[in-house]
């Protein structure tokens, strides 16, 4: 492994509470009638909070977030991927690219309001910041992220390691929708073969999207996907991380 490409939300950062209450806020802006409760805090609601974060391994744009709120609210039952991308495919477009748009328009206003609070929604994961740290100078690290780039950019400050990653070597939602295009850029840029990198990703979908790249694959078990999930990746023959044994993981002497 010669570089290290890394989702950002559900590996780095555990921010589903700060992206439960945004969407939940933006949720209600675009449709004041819905009977969803207005919170301040994922505590305020825990049973909904718990179901959203079930629901997250399904998708992790802002639309997505929509969609799922939408199914909660109507009781319709999400079974897995499948009938997931039948409901996400039902609903307005232009609705869910104007959600899109309410979602971040909420989440600057929340950030630039009380900064300190908004950054403490997102803590990152035990660990990951210490192991990086330790290994910055074995391998090359990269993210590759459908968050805004000044999100990330902040958040990395916060955890104190935005120095391990260079901007060239931070692709956002506005590099491309997709973790394949992200890699591919990330080989092109580092001059790295596609076959010395390592992707980790909490989303199956993402490391199935990518696999025929040749690149190397891992889900991050402490992210947004569950029992189900590890088990489908260790039979497609992904690498399933843990944080207790991340470091001799991931860069264990050959």
């Amino acid at each position: 492994m010669k570089l290290l490409a890394l989702d950002f939300d559900g590996v780095i950062s555990d921010s589903a509470r700060e992206g439960f209450v945004v969407a939940l806020r933006a949720y209600r802006t675009m449709w004041p009638g819905a009977h969803l409760p207005e919170v301040a805090d994922a505590d305020d609601a825990p049973g909904l909070y718990r179901a959203f974060v079930d629901l997250m391994p399904l998708g992790n744009r802002a639309e997505d977030y929509a969609v799922v709120l939408a199914a909660l609210e109507q009781g319709h039952p999400l079974a897995g991927q499948s009938s997931y991308d039948a409901f996400f495919a039902a609903q307005d477009p232009a609705e869910l690219g104007e959600f899109h748009r309410r979602f971040y328009e909420v989440r600057d206003a929340w950030a630039a309001r009380d900064p300190d609070g908004w950054l403490d929604q997102m803590k990152p994961y035990p660990r990951i910041r210490e192991v990086l740290r330790r290994h910055a100078g074995e391998v090359i690290l990269a993210i590759a992220t459908a968050k805004d780039r000044a999100s990330v950019g902040r958040l990395l400050q916060s955890y104190g390691i935005d120095d391990l990653f260079p901007p060239e070597r931070v692709l956002d939602k506005e590099a491309g929708r997709s973790k394949r295009g992200h890699l591919e850029a990330l080989a092109a840029r580092t001059g790295t073969p596609l076959p010395e990198i390592l992707f980790v990703d909490d989303k199956l979908n993402h490391l199935g999207s990518v696999r025929s790249l040749g690149v190397g694959c891992a889900l991050a078990a402490w992210g947004y996907n569950g029992s189900g999930e590890q088990a489908l990746a260790r039979s497609a023959g992904y690498r399933v991380l843990t944080l207790e044994a991340l470091e001799s993981q991931l860069f264990a002497p050959a």
